[in-house]
């Protein structure tokens, strides 16, 4: 395996064509170096650029989406996840979905103070407002830039619901936070973990952490009082949908409440950087994956359509669901709903009300 493969999720840093953008040559410092060394490149460098929204909630209309608000402290996420449905996003900056998702990052220091001011307006209707939706709100830069500390901070102030997705442990972080929320009812954390396998683990999320650390987060935050679920999101068959029920038992002992999946979903630009991915590190199966998946996608590599792109069609995706499904009853993972409560709501001071 190639050295700057084994730290970076994506093989390839294709630009985006979607919107008939000027042609350029995806993430320049690193392929410059091309005629200065021998062998191997160096390591692609990490960068991240200052963003600065007029807004921090995003909302949706989505059917099959459980949340209708989020924030999302970050674009791009480093933990190289090679499946991640945001890479596409990247397009929208003229940036490759590829290896400039991974290594050029934006941070939004700005978000606490922009989330103050929209919960403080008075047509402000309180609901659940879910972190990690979109990329990781625990990635690496979190530990400087602590934009998602933030935002709790700002949520736990006024007592408003939040729930967080993430695959990284650095959620304890924020456990001090976190813990008289959820005593209140007012905070739930769902951890995924796709693969206990650490050779599939560093292939297929190269920078995320280990899969037992996040075993041992379910577990803190567990004893912490913390609501924990886990979600095995995404299941890639032929590659880690072996591990279903041996990840639903050890999360389970963890203290995980209850469970969720999803079939692999590879739109846009995120189908052509997963086959290149299975044909460098899974070329034995690269045409059994992608003919797996094109059975549960309807004969193509992605199903935008509401619904079954969460759940998948065919015998396969039933197979799947009945296997979960009956891992979840074994292992007591099936009684519990991820819910929190908005009962407790209080617009939280603007930025001048502490002056009067």
């Amino acid at each position: 395996m190639a050295k700057n493969r084994a730290i970076r999720g994506a093989t390839l840093n294709r630009e985006s064509t979607r919107f008939n953008l000027p042609s350029t040559e995806a993430d320049g410092d690193w392929l410059d170096d091309r005629d200065l060394v021998d062998g191997e490149l160096p390591p692609p460098r990490t960068t991240v650029t200052v963003e600065k929204p007029r807004t921090i909630i995003t909302r949706n209309q989505s059917p099959d989406i459980a949340f209708d608000r989020s924030v999302n402290p970050y674009r791009g996420c480093e933990h190289g996840c090679i499946y991640c449905f945001a890479r596409p996003s990247h397009a929208y900056h003229d940036l490759s979905p590829g290896l400039d998702f991974e290594t050029k990052l934006f941070a939004k220091p700005d978000a606490s103070a922009l989330l103050r001011e929209e919960l403080s307006k008075p047509g402000y209707s309180c609901r659940a407002i879910a972190f990690g939706t979109n990329t990781d709100p625990y990635q690496p830069i979190e530990g400087r830039w602590r934009i998602t500390r933030g935002c709790i901070e700002v949520l736990a102030e006024c007592d408003h619901p939040l729930t967080i997705t993430t695959k990284s442990d650095r959620v304890m972080r924020d456990v001090d936070l976190l813990t008289p929320m959820a005593a209140k009812g007012l905070a739930a954390v769902m951890i995924s973990v796709t693969s206990l396998d650490p050779k599939i683990a560093m292939t297929l999320e190269p920078r995320a952490p280990h899969p037992l650390k996040r075993l041992a987060a379910i577990r803190k935050l567990s004893d912490a009082g913390i609501p924990t679920f886990v979600s095995l999101s995404p299941i890639v068959p032929q590659v880690t949908d072996h591990e279903i029920e041996h990840i639903l038992e050890k999360a389970a002992a963890a203290g995980a409440r209850a469970a969720f999946f999803l079939p692999v979903r590879l739109p846009h630009e995120v189908a052509p950087l997963f086959r290149a991915w299975l044909d460098t590190h899974f070329p034995d199966r690269a045409g059994k994956v992608m003919a797996t998946i094109q059975s549960i996608r309807g004969g193509k590599d992605n199903d935008p359509d509401f619904f079954t792109r969460m759940r998948g069609q065919g015998p396969w995706s039933e197979l799947l669901r009945a296997r979960f499904l009956l891992a979840c009853r074994r292992y007591g993972l099936d009684k519990e709903r991820f819910n929190v409560r908005t009962d407790l709501f209080r617009r939280p001071a603007g930025p001048q009300g502490e002056l009067f």
